[in-house]
């Protein structure tokens, strides 16, 4: 009965000393709270509300350190995970259309997809962008392009994600550039940019500069948003592309939060203090196909990285503790055999992610495992999420499989497991270490190999592929990109180039040549003024590589 009493002590003050002075800030939303028959749902059940109950609780409570059961006290009650359709295509104008058709449909943030010659600081008109222009995501070269992207997109009130890695702060600039154009005061700018270019050494590859540069951009854009952009994520550490070349769910917790640690560390570093740019750091996770080895993977994620933040880095401010992320659901588990099915395998893992407590969501359209989606399969993909906030009852209770014995074993099985990771990755000196000496991809190939084993010995069965499969036609409605496009593309950039004020781009340039070559010098100021200059992607990063230089993987056996 003293455990009891404990408990209850324990939950008065969680609801005095957390939930209180949250509500007071902000707003629970004001549906009724009940299941379809009307049966009552609580904002949280303990094991007080359980058959003998009278036990201490010992995976604590939400919105309280170490945050397993979820980042904030009222989680969904209190707002919807913001729903991103992460898209972008062709030209900007193409793209634009699609951004404002997804608003329109209920979708309440941006996330944008750019082709691989951005993701690489190409312009449209190198010969290695030949025939990659537009067909992976939206190409832009200058900030004329990102004006026509976010045209009647009001920046004040609609969030922007974007997944761009290595030119990150460039992209990012351009937004700005945009924003302070529409007027919007910069402070209330909100949105997110991918920057996580430790990832892309180990499992996805639009790299551009080596690490020790790359750290160096990466800590200037933590220090640039800290004072001129505080509401905006700096980073949204990758486990998403970890998973999808190949890692189990241990290694996707462990390689994101090494990576995460060494960004913390770069910063720290370059005298930055942790409760400036922690609140800042968001994460990105995939949803995969294991339902519940999914949900405990989220919950594990934030107890590990409460403890890095607050015990390793000394962080006082819980908010730098919260590990906040957005998940997508996996690309990998597409097929392209019976695309139908893939709307069963999105709806299974946004539930998932949901129920894992993520804070964003992006949701796989059928038919991407052929052609980037049509404006129909985006919209279906819309509708699942809104779907699972509106008609399920799922978001009404925080937490829902909070104290379920298998929730909380696989948790702390996982937890475990990427700690394991954790440490060896520290005894090899780190992430940045242990990427360059390729464990990271080792590791994740080893994973790999073992799970296609499983698939084609059908110990894993991928139904329409190694199982129930059926002779089937490819479908006819799929979305494709205008040849002429890339032609297109280069006429605009061209005519960019021919209306600019020259003489401010090249001293611009010059004043970024500088500062570059000054390995104390502030990096985001000068490439701002070259953005605004109208100077195009290519030509910044062009400069950059003049001291940098381009990475090149070693070979790893």
């Amino acid at each position: 009965m003293d455990d009891h009493r404990s408990l209850e002590d324990a939950y008065q003050a969680w609801k005095e000393t957390v939930l209180a002075p949250y509500q007071a800030k902000s707003q629970e939303r004001q549906d009724a709270f009940a299941t379809v028959s009307e049966i009552p749902v609580e904002r949280l059940y303990t094991p007080l509300d359980a058959p003998g109950g009278d036990y201490l609780d010992e995976v604590g409570f939400p919105g309280a350190y170490p945050y397993t059961r979820g980042v904030y006290p009222t989680m969904y009650r209190g707002r919807l995970w913001t729903m991103r359709q992460y898209a972008g295509f062709g030209t900007a104008e193409e793209s634009n259309l699609r951004y404002r058709y997804l608003l329109e449909q209920g979708q309440t943030g941006l996330s944008v997809a750019f082709d691989l010659p951005t993701q690489m600081g190409y312009d449209s008109d190198d010969p290695v962008a030949d025939g990659e222009v537009g067909k992976v995501g939206v190409a832009i070269d200058s900030l004329k392009d990102m004006e026509i992207l976010l045209d009647q997109i009001p920046l004040d009130r609609v969030s922007v994600s974007m997944t761009i890695n290595a030119p990150a702060a460039i992209l990012l600039l351009m937004v700005v550039a945009v924003a302070k154009k529409q007027g919007v005061d910069l402070r209330r700018l909100t949105g997110t940019i991918q920057n996580d270019v430790l990832k892309e050494y180990a499992a996805r590859g639009t790299y551009i500069f080596p690490p020790k540069p790359s750290m160096r951009i990466i800590t200037d854009i933590f220090r640039w948003c800290s004072t001129n952009l505080p509401r905006w994520n700096t980073i949204s550490i990758s486990g998403y592309h970890i998973r999808e070349a190949g890692s189990t769910a241990a290694q996707e917790i462990a390689f994101t939060l090494a990576n995460g640690i060494a960004y913390a560390e770069a910063a720290t570093a370059a005298g930055l203090d942790v409760d400036q740019f922690g609140p800042r750091l968001s994460f990105f996770f995939n949803a995969h196909m294991d339902f519940f080895e999914e949900i405990a993977k989220y919950r594990a994620a934030r107890r590990l990285w409460a403890e890095i933040m607050r015990n390793r880095f000394g962080a006082q401010d819980p908010r730098s503790w919260q590990l906040r992320f957005h998940t997508q659901t996996a690309g990998s588990t597409l097929t392209a055999q019976q695309p139908e099915t893939n709307v069963v395998r999105v709806t299974l893992q946004a539930l998932a992610a949901v129920l894992g407590g993520t804070q964003s969501l992006h949701t796989n359209s059928k038919d991407e495992a052929l052609a980037l989606p049509t404006e129909d399969s985006a919209r279906l993909a819309l509708r699942t999420q809104q779907v699972i906030a509106y008609e399920s009852g799922v978001p009404n209770t925080v937490d829902p499989l909070g104290g379920s014995y298998f929730v909380e074993a696989l948790t702390t099985r996982l937890e475990t497991e990427a700690r394991r990771y954790l440490d060896k990755i520290e005894e090899l000196g780190g992430a940045v270490a242990a990427i360059e000496t390729g464990y990271v991809q080792r590791e994740i190939q080893d994973a790999a190999y073992a799970f296609q084993k499983k698939v084609e010995s059908e110990a894993q069965i991928i139904v329409g592929v190694n199982k129930f499969r059926m002779q089937e036609e490819p479908p006819e409605s799929l979305l494709k990109i205008d040849a002429a496009l890339q032609a297109r593309q280069i006429e605009k950039l061209n005519r960019v180039r021919q209306e600019r004020d020259e003489a401010r781009v090249q001293a611009a340039l010059k004043n970024l040549d500088e500062s570059a070559a000054d390995p104390n010098a502030h990096l985001m100021e000068p490439m701002l003024e070259a953005v605004e200059a109208y100077a195009s992607l290519g030509e910044i990063v062009g400069v950059l590589k003049k001291h940098f230089g381009r990475y090149r993987p070693p070979a790893f056996i």
